[in-house]
């Protein structure tokens, strides 16, 4: 099972740069989507037939903002629409999928970039959603939790830690949360095989000189369970793909 977790930053502008192109590369057999800024109706879903693809979609009740997908070439067992958080629900940032014993749930973060009340909403959000996680646990062992989660763990996650420490994404608030939540069963992927530094999944598009540069946060994730360990096979990230300010990251489970 290949899965790919990407924050397209509008579905409709990821479309006019080329992604149904490269989603006839077949780069996975589940592609998970944040930040759609679409209903299912604003795009050509033809398209996505035409490949192949089983496709979902749980967009905020906003138009043109957040939203979550999922593309999926292995029909799933079930699907299940937000998580039952009205705040989170409402902005549509939940969707989850049922692949056999294995229970995927794409999540798009809040951002607290905005100014202090969505800080605030922010760690609302994360602490209400890691409880709703461990519910989810004890029904699903194996689960996957892909996402934009706007959060860089550690200073090997950013490229400038000491510039960014006030920061919202990589305050120690929140990087205390990711790290009380790795701690209680998850598994960050992506290091499991990665132990290098300078590996980002989102560049500013401020100034474009940026990701030109590689001056980069990774705060785009794939954990999962302890029970699915032994399954891991690969992960990676695909920074040359260039759809979005942020850019896929891939999980390859074994069987």
């Amino acid at each position: 099972m290949r899965i790919i977790s990407y924050n397209v930053n509008g579905i409709r502008a990821a479309f006019k740069k080329g992604f149904i192109d490269w989603l006839k590369t077949n780069p996975a057999d589940i592609i998970c989507l944040q930040e759609t800024k679409a209903t299912r109706d604003d795009v050509d879903f033809k398209q996505l037939d035409e490949l192949g693809f089983h496709h979902h979609w749980f967009s905020a009740q906003k138009k043109g903002y957040s939203g979550v997908a999922i593309f999926s070439k292995i029909k799933p067992d079930n699907i299940e629409y937000g998580c039952g958080i009205e705040s989170s629900d409402s902005e549509g940032r939940v969707i989850q999928a049922d692949f056999g014993d294995i229970r995927l749930i794409n999540a798009y973060f809040p951002s607290g970039t905005s100014g202090d009340e969505r800080q605030a909403f922010k760690y609302v959000w994360l602490d209400e959603f890691h409880a709703y996680l461990n519910k989810q646990k004890k029904k699903f062992p194996k689960m996957i939790l892909v996402g934009d989660y706007n959060i860089a763990h550690n200073e090997i996650d950013i490229h400038d830690p000491k510039g960014n420490k006030n920061s919202s994404g990589f305050l120690p608030e929140e990087r205390n949360w990711l790290t009380k939540f790795l701690s209680s069963g998850w598994i960050d992927t992506f290091r499991e095989f990665h132990p290098e530094p300078h590996r980002y999944s989102w560049w500013s598009q401020r100034f474009p000189s940026v990701r030109l540069n590689n001056k980069g946060w990774r705060i785009d994730y794939i954990t999962v369970t302890e029970p699915l360990k032994k399954q891991l096979k690969d992960a990676d990230i695909f920074p040359d793909v260039k759809h979005s300010d942020h850019c896929p990251i891939f999980l390859e489970l074994k069987k």
